[in-house]
């Protein structure tokens, strides 16, 4: 059976939509199970599971052009992790949300490609075109990313928001993440 673990915080819950919609495309595949990890509530079991894991994805909002306070507390304590390679050569992806269609978006995905290089990680983007109507609530990919999931959370509370469209993205990027942590794991 091989592991996913999400590493995720959310500040106000769009982004724990997004953990879930993930997870249920990562057990979407056969033999490949999810584990969240609130990581502003991490333990010695949390710790254990990253360790244990094929793949690594993390998430969270995007805050004044990067992640948030929280997981940037997570991921200075991987330091000793890095000091060992505990991660080398496992999977690694990222997703994010904020309010705005960009809201800078791209400044945390390329937060997280960057933890994962120095964590020696191999990083793993959405391998999907762009909506062709972008924009469009309902599309897959309709923020045009490449290197993770980016969502919107539009101002509106987490049981309206992020649309169906960055659900249903994450949920492909789950059974992509899922599918090659499997292949790779053999």
């Amino acid at each position: 059976m091989s592991l996913v673990t999400i590493a995720w915080h959310s500040g106000y819950g769009h982004t724990r939509k997004l953990v879930d919609a993930l997870a249920e495309g990562v057990e979407s595949v056969p033999g490949v199970r999810a584990r969240p990890i609130d990581v502003s509530t991490i333990d010695a079991a949390g710790w254990q599971a990253l360790a244990e894991a094929d793949a690594i994805v993390f998430g969270a909002p995007t805050y004044m052009g990067g992640p948030s306070a929280p997981f940037k507390a997570f991921a200075d304590a991987t330091a000793k992790i890095w000091l060992t390679q505990g991660w080398k050569d496992k999977i690694a992806g990222g997703f994010t949300c904020s309010l705005a269609m960009s809201g800078d978006k791209a400044s945390t995905l390329g937060y997280f490609v960057t933890l994962a290089m120095q964590h020696g990680m191999i990083w793993v983007g959405l391998g999907m075109l762009q909506a062709a109507r972008a924009g469009a609530p309902d599309a897959v990919n309709r923020i045009g990313s490449y290197t993770g999931v980016m969502a919107q959370a539009d101002n509106a509370p987490p049981d309206e928001s992020p649309p169906q469209g960055d659900l249903d993205t994450a949920h492909a990027y789950g059974q992509r993440i899922a599918t090659i942590a499997k292949r790779l794991r053999g």
